[in-house]
């Protein structure tokens, strides 16, 4: 499987895609009710080797909303620079995902990620900052597609892991 670091990233379709991006990041915690539906929550909070749990993994998507939003405010404040991930993803491994039920941990991205979606429609797709990791614009309408494809991301590993646990 490709490291989410080593994606590389074409945004070059039109802003009119933005309607369609907002409904894959609004449909993520659908899909994440749904995986985990039936699962234990000895499987949920089960990690592979040294890898995250399910849990782990959903608690890394709320984490992240932090840093989405950030970015907002970036791209409000016509910043030539978008704020830089922590790559140590430090947050998530002191959070203590595991010790809380899966359903609250759904619900909670649920929320802030309904903030997320409100926020992005306040801003123009086509305004454009500097994205730090990939040294490359990044338009609203990106961010929003680059936060959509890092979701799926994890919804793959999640979907792997519960294959693998039955």
């Amino acid at each position: 499987m490709l490291k989410w670091t080593d994606r590389k990233f074409n945004f070059d379709f039109p802003t009119s895609m933005m309607p369609i991006i907002l409904v894959r990041l609004k449909g993520t915690t659908a899909r994440l009710e749904e995986m985990t539906r039936n699962m234990s929550d000895e499987k949920l909070k089960a990690r592979p080797g040294s890898g995250w749990s399910v849990k782990e993994h959903i608690g890394h998507l709320i984490d992240l909303e932090a840093l989405h939003e950030g970015r907002i405010e970036d791209y409000r404040n016509n910043l030539p620079l978008l704020r830089m991930a922590d790559m140590s993803n430090e947050k998530t491994y002191s959070a203590g995902h595991n010790s809380k039920n899966c359903r609250d941990l759904i619900a909670e991205l649920k929320t802030v990620r309904s903030h997320f979606i409100h926020n992005l429609k306040t801003l123009k797709p086509d305004q454009s900052s500097q994205h730090p990791r990939l040294k490359q614009p990044m338009r609203v309408v990106d961010m929003a597609f680059f936060v959509a494809e890092h979701d799926d991301h994890h919804l793959e590993i999640i979907d792997r892991m519960i294959q693998n646990a039955d």
